[in-house]
């Protein structure tokens, strides 16, 4: 699949989100891998290793 049709695809919860308790969306580790670079908003699932 071309990387352009890739970002365009649906978010799957429970592989690429899920709601914490608070009921605020949190991107998985596999999300934020596949979506390829960090955002450097402190994501609690960061594999860039970014912390703020």
């Amino acid at each position: 699949m071309p990387k352009e049709e890739e970002n365009k695809r649906e978010l799957k919860e429970g592989e690429d989100y899920y709601f914490n308790k608070n009921g605020l969306m949190v991107f998985t580790e596999k999300y934020l891998l596949k979506r390829g670079h960090c955002c450097e908003n402190g994501c609690k699932h960061c594999p860039y290793g970014y912390r703020k």
